[in-house]
C-alpha cells in the first residue's frame, strides 16, 4: 500500500524508483529500491499499472531526449483512491487533478491507438521541451498531443507544441500528422494554426 500510495502522489509522472522507495519509506520502514522494483513489477504483472514510454525523434538541436517513462494506473481512479482524495480535494490542488486528468487522456487515447495499432509515448528533452502524449503507428505517421484539464490552457499548449514540431528534424523525422490540445472543455474547433482543440467528452467522435 505504500508504494501504490507513493504512485497515487506521482501519477502521470516519471518518477524514478529511488523517489518512489524514498516516499515509500516516509514514516515507516526504510523501503530499498530493490524492493520498490519489486513491487512495480509485481503491479505491472497484474496490470495495475502501466507505463507510458518515452519516444525519440531526431532534432536539429543537440537537445538530448529523456528516456524515463510515465508512470500510470491502469485506471486512474485508482491514483485518487490511493490518496483518499474526492471531488473537493481534488478542486481544491488543480495541480494534482491536472495529473489524473493526464493520466485518464492517456487511458483513453490507448484504447483508440490499440484499434489502429498505435503506440501512445511521451516526449521530453533536456531543453525542457516536452509532449504529453505521442501516438506513433507502425508505418511512422504519428499525432502530437498536449493535455490541459482548463481551456483556459490553451495558448501555452499550443505554444508548446509549436516549439516542439521547430525543433524536430524533418528531414530525418517527418512531422506530425497532426497536433491536437485534449481539454476538460465543452467546445472542440481547429485553430487557425490548423491545431486541433478536442474536449475530452468528444475523443471517440
Amino acid at each position: 500500500m505504500r508504494i501504490i500510495r507513493a504512485l497515487g502522489r506521482n501519477v502521470a509522472t516519471e518518477v524514478a524508483v529511488a523517489a518512489l522507495a524514498r516516499d515509500a519509506s516516509a514514516g515507516g520502514e526504510q523501503m530499498t529500491n530493490a524492493t520498490a522494483q519489486g513491487y512495480l513489477d509485481a503491479l505491472a504483472r497484474v496490470f495495475v499499472l502501466e507505463e507510458q514510454p518515452s519516444w525519440g525523434p531526431h532534432l536539429r538541436s543537440r537537445d538530448r531526449v529523456r528516456k524515463a517513462a510515465k508512470r500510470h494506473f491502469v485506471d486512474p481512479s485508482l491514483a485518487v483512491a490511493a490518496v483518499g482524495a474526492n471531488a473537493d480535494r481534488l478542486l481544491r490542488d488543480l495541480d494534482y487533478f491536472g495529473q489524473v486528468f493526464e493520466s485518464l487522456v492517456v487511458r483513453d487515447l490507448r484504447v483508440y491507438a490499440d484499434v489502429h495499432d498505435a503506440i501512445v509515448h511521451h516526449y521530453r528533452d533536456s531543453a525542457g521541451r516536452d509532449v504529453d502524449a505521442i501516438i506513433e503507428r507502425r508505418d511512422g505517421s504519428w499525432i502530437a498531443v498536449e493535455v490541459k484539464l482548463a481551456a483556459s490552457r490553451e495558448e501555452d499548449a499550443a505554444a508548446s507544441l509549436k516549439r516542439f514540431a521547430a525543433n524536430l528534424d524533418t528531414a530525418r523525422t517527418e512531422p506530425p500528422s497532426a497536433m491536437m490540445i485534449i481539454t476538460g472543455g465543452q467546445y472542440g474547433y481547429t485553430r487557425a494554426d490548423g491545431i486541433h482543440v478536442i474536449p475530452i467528452g468528444a475523443l471517440a467522435a
